[in-house]
């Protein structure tokens, strides 16, 4: 049987899910692609990741780190966290909502 949810593509913003992945500590460009995957089950391309990975540091949310084996890892700033923290709870409260309207939250 088909997985119905894979039609209705992407939920997460693709930096949603970098964030995520830096959540857990400095990663390089290729480990945060895995990770997000593996999180997320779904790919995520390199010229989305380096495109929001330039966005976020734009914004002041991630900095890039000294590069290591021509690798350049990417660690969550202050404001990085703290965003990434209030985008959570509004999704928890987003979800908590849809799923009482379902009847299935355990609340």
């Amino acid at each position: 049987m088909p997985d119905a949810r894979a039609d209705l593509g992407r939920f997460a913003e693709p930096t949603l899910l970098i964030l995520v992945s830096l959540s857990a500590g400095p990663k390089h460009g290729y480990a945060i692609m895995t990770d997000v995957e593996a999180g997320s089950g779904r790919p995520l391309g390199p010229g989305t990741l380096y495109a929001a990975l330039a966005r976020l540091e734009e914004r002041g949310l991630i900095e890039a780190l000294p590069p290591t084996d021509r690798r350049r890892p990417y660690r969550l700033t202050a404001q990085g966290v703290t965003v990434l923290r209030e985008q959570l709870r509004d999704l928890e409260a987003f979800a908590s909502v849809a799923l009482q309207r379902l009847g299935t939250d355990p609340r």
